[in-house]
């Protein structure tokens, strides 16, 4: 399991990543579950979690750079 103070640390681009690399897994495991082969049913609930953490995180960064006050120029 990610934790979120964790995931904080990383770079944008390390988040995405790893948000590609949960999505695929929440697919597979998707996949064992339809066919009856998904032990761990758990795990698919981890995988959706951690997939909302880091949705959570970037989306959170967005809004702290769309809300940073642009540079004022000073008058001459």
């Amino acid at each position: 399991m990610a934790e979120a103070e964790d995931l904080r640390l990383k770079t944008a681009d390390e988040l995405k990543e790893q948000l590609i690399g949960l999505r695929k897994e929440a697919f597979n495991l998707r996949f064992q579950k339809a066919s009856g082969q998904l032990e761990n049913t758990a795990q698919v609930r981890r995988v959706r979690r951690d997939i909302a953490r880091i949705k959570t995180i970037l989306g959170e960064r967005q809004r702290a750079a769309k809300d940073k006050p642009a540079p004022r120029k000073k008058a001459s």
